[in-house]
């Protein structure tokens, strides 16, 4: 296929181009992995910047087995480009390193490992973290390896999405991999007293910290001449997306026993001291939630099904796609072992490799099955369908944000459909409502627990 960028990418390109050192943060759906495969093939072959053989790219597992190579062979101007895959056992990541290849791939969970490899001997020009923000963990060992060879990068690129402002801490150590530092301070701690105060706290303990008044802007402004920011909405014209709700009644005695379950477990979380704590509050969102869904998860870690009605309303809407290709985003292990067994006429299939992405953009997979943490970053999916249905939905509102734009993203021919299963009356309504109006976070969570707490004790 030939390549003609938008104006966003060849901007985008150039930016990387004229800066040895940056950040891409662009959002989702804007090609980050074809502008840098063609940054890359220009520092090597028409800059001779970069030696062939010394680019290393960082990746999620499953975005460095299928991502990169697939859209190097997809675009005629990338098609010559040598990849070499950094996976698997031990044995099979030094043959890899051993392949003649003018970029190598490797996961981020390998990354400790091939810094132990090569020590001081760093062979790589250039460094790309695809999905920076998995390095936003000062105290991760794959930041601090990274971190203590980042001088040895004549080259590096960061790629993630635009930042939020909730996320505005996380940027530290992602900042500190593109410039040691420079812009936001040499530690986090600096960073963290500059910027923040103490937010939520139990003595002591701190749960967070609160951007100061006019911190996002400062912030901003402190790293905009090395990062560069795009949102889809600016740049992109995407197929429309409908957002769907479909509403199920519970039976009355099975609406009785969810009342009761959230009567026992709300007591059971009073016991201890400040019982409305992060933890606490997940604890109680996530067991209403197994119960909305269908099935709970007993002290054995064995778990017991309580009612179908939400596998009755998906078999409902997998009938009215008429043969159409489903991507079904479920939450626990029973989910999908009832899923299993439910449709297994389907022949449903999960995303393991790239050969599933492959049949999935092919439309030889019906029924697909995700956990949208799974989801996230780097899988172009849009090729194979256009039909979303959360069968059970999550408070995060990023990985939710994530797993819809691997089918509501550039490229995508058809208005894409999200369905969501909602079980009146339960937890459901209130995580479809955080979702909607974007304040799906840890205090929203804790929020509507302490809603349902009030209603339980009126």
């Amino acid at each position: 296929m030939r390549y003609k960028p938008h104006q966003y990418q060849a901007i985008a390109e150039q930016y990387a181009l004229d800066h040895p050192r940056c950040g891409l943060f662009l959002d989702m759906g804007l090609g980050k992995t074809v502008i840098t495969l063609t940054v890359i093939d220009k520092l090597i072959y028409d800059y001779f910047e970069v030696t062939k053989g010394r680019v290393l790219v960082i990746a999620p597992l499953r975005v460095a087995e299928d991502t990169w190579s697939r859209e190097s062979s997809k675009w005629d101007h990338l098609q010559h480009l040598r990849i070499s895959k950094v996976l698997g056992s031990a044995k099979r990541r030094l043959e890899a390193l051993s392949t003649p290849a003018d970029l190598y791939i490797i996961n981020r969970d390998n990354v400790v490992w091939l810094i132990q490899i090569f020590g001081n001997q760093w062979p790589f020009d250039m460094v790309v973290v695809d999905e920076l923000s998995s390095f936003k963990n000062p105290k991760s060992q794959r930041f601090k390896a990274l971190k203590k060879l980042s001088p040895l990068f004549k080259r590096f690129v960061g790629l993630t999405g635009t930042p939020a402002p909730r996320n505005l801490m996380d940027l530290w150590s992602e900042l500190y991999l593109i410039d040691r530092g420079e812009r936001l301070g040499k530690t986090m701690r600096a960073y963290q007293q500059r910027y923040f105060v103490p937010g939520r706290r139990n003595g002591y303990v701190v749960y967070d910290y609160i951007p100061i008044d006019g911190a996002e802007r400062q912030i901003y402004d402190r790293i905009s001449d090395v990062c560069m920011s795009m949102t889809a909405a600016d740049w992109l014209q995407l197929p429309d997306r409908i957002d769907l709700t479909r509403e199920i009644q519970l039976p009355t005695s099975v609406m009785a026993a969810y009342r009761r379950f959230e009567r026992e477990k709300y007591l059971e979380l009073m016991d201890g001291d400040n019982p409305l704590l992060a933890a606490n509050a997940g604890v109680l969102a996530g067991k209403l939630t197994q119960f909305s869904n269908g099935a709970v998860y007993l002290e054995d870690h064995s778990w017991q099904p309580i009612h179908d009605c939400k596998l009755d309303e998906l078999e409902q809407l997998i009938e009215e796609a008429n043969g159409q290709s489903v991507m079904v985003f479920y939450n626990f292990k029973h989910d999908f072992q009832r899923l299993i067994d439910r449709f297994a006429a389907y022949e449903p299939r999960m995303i393991k490799n790239a050969d599933d992405i492959a049949d999935w953009n092919a439309g030889k997979i019906q029924l697909l099955l995700a956990h949208p943490a799974s989801m996230g970053h780097g899988l172009n999916l849009q090729d194979g369908g256009h039909i979303v249905i959360w069968f059970g939905l999550t408070w995060d509102l990023e990985i939710y944000q994530q797993a819809n734009a691997r089918l509501h993203r550039q490229g995508q021919q058809q208005s894409v459909r999200i369905y969501h299963i909602i079980c009146k009356g339960t937890v459901d309504e209130d995580i479809l409502r955080r979702l909607q109006t974007k304040d799906a976070n840890q205090q929203a969570l804790i929020d509507a627990v302490k809603a349902r707490v009030e209603r339980l004790e009126e």
